[in-house]
């Protein structure tokens, strides 16, 4: 099966101009079997969908419902929970990487790093203290984004190889134009959020590759000093902001496991 593991929609990422709805229109034309909502801190993108997935235009379509979760210490990592699983926790920024993992796998979820070789200040494996001891803890890596350069793409592959780790691939698509420029191969069938978990943690086959974009100079902006500052500055000072709010749904979380037990 054919899908695009790395997708933003407008309803759940500022920086998204595209529907879900496009999205879902468009991979069907282009013959993919599904994609992945990967939205910045939000599930917001994913309920959209929710709300008209039952329509019959989109029965030949899987959306799996992830998000893309900014920590403090190791960029940007993808996430995907069980079928109808939201947790409120997820939405605010900010946690180290290590708590994060916890939370996911507590929850019956997979994460891996986005673009790990990508942006200096949003990419695990090029910040200043990178954290590769963690990968023995995730459960696939992206090894290809179009948004990056061949080398940084040829370095996750490596990367996934070395850790035994299924690799996807993404788009990172925040506009239209961008669909249809990766795509993840998986040698078994999914229909849901569990069927692509089990694959991912049981290591099924995957294959991932497509056609990198010409970075423009803006992009090049995250790479220099001024940007891997500012980048900074607004991840973890909003998240420190935020923190208390991450306190209280953390003691629901746990609150909710001890009920469960």
């Amino acid at each position: 099966m054919k899908f695009d593991m790395h997708c933003h929609t407008k309803e759940g990422s500022l920086d998204s101009k595209t529907s879900v709805e496009t999205f879902a229109r468009q991979f069907l034309i282009l013959g993919y079997d599904g994609f992945m909502i990967a939205d910045h801190n939000s599930y917001r993108g994913c309920k959209a969908w929710d709300r008209m997935a039952k329509d019959h235009d989109f029965d030949d379509i899987v959306v799996i419902r992830g998000l893309e979760y900014d920590t403090k210490d190791a960029g940007h990592i993808l996430v995907i929970m069980p079928d109808g699983v939201y947790p409120a926790i997820l939405k605010v920024r900010g946690m180290r990487c290590r708590r994060l993992i916890r939370i996911v796998h507590a929850l019956g979820g997979v994460c891996g790093p986005a673009h790990p070789y990508g942006a200096a200040a949003s990419s695990m494996m090029s910040i200043r203290h990178p954290l590769p001891k963690l990968l023995h803890d995730m459960d696939f890596v992206e090894v290809f984004n179009t948004c990056e350069l061949p080398e940084s793409n040829q370095l996750a592959t490596y990367l996934a190889k070395q850790y035994r780790l299924p690799g996807i691939g993404g788009s990172d698509a925040h506009t239209a134009k961008y669909i249809g420029m990766a795509y993840t191969e998986i040698h078994q069938r999914i229909t849901c959020n569990n069927d692509m978990i089990h694959a991912l943690k049981f290591h099924a086959t995957t294959e991932a590759g497509g056609t990198e974009r010409i970075q423009p100079r803006r992009g090049r902006y995250k790479e220099n000093w001024l940007g891997v500052t500012a980048f900074r500055l607004y991840n973890r000072g909003l998240g420190k902001v935020m923190s208390p709010r991450r306190g209280v749904h953390h003691y629901r979380l746990r609150k909710r496991r001890r009920e469960l037990r």
